[in-house]
């Protein structure tokens, strides 16, 4: 193999395996197509219909998601680490608690969260900058009633 060659293959490598300082691989970009826009600013786009109940703010939520950026990159992730989250629905950002309170049982919604109803103008550091909108895939596994 001749030195350029060889040297621009280990350098698309590099890059590749990089992944811009993420832990995980960029997934494709997320896309606002088709989203329905709430009052609030929120949007979603229903993936899959539930069939059970609907969580109050005062529920817990068992879910699996993906969270993402405009560009694709993820930065958190249920899926990854292999275990559902389970929280107060009143516990997360202003845009979880919203979403979840119209899902039900069984659903995966994706969703579009702006920054104000996300971590705002101070963002969360280091992870999520100051005024990112946030990409979510959600899946709503269970309710849990309190």
């Amino acid at each position: 193999m001749n030195t350029c060659l060889a040297v621009g293959l280990s350098s698309l490598i590099c890059l590749a395996m990089a992944g811009c300082g993420t832990t995980a691989p960029a997934a494709p970009k997320p896309t606002e197509e088709g989203m329905t826009t709430l009052p609030s600013g929120l949007k979603y786009r229903v993936e899959k219909e539930g069939t059970g109940v609907s969580p109050t703010a005062t529920d817990e939520a068992e879910v699996h998601y993906r969270g993402q950026f405009a560009d694709g990159r993820e930065f958190d992730s249920s899926y990854s680490r292999g275990k559902t989250a389970r929280f107060p629905v009143n516990g997360v950002i202003k845009g979880w608690t919203e979403a979840l309170q119209l899902m039900k049982e069984g659903a995966v919604w994706h969703l579009s969260i702006p920054s104000s109803l996300g971590y705002g103008p101070r963002g969360m550091p280091p992870v999520i900058p100051p005024d990112a909108t946030l990409y979510f895939q959600v899946e709503l596994i269970k309710v849990h009633k309190r």
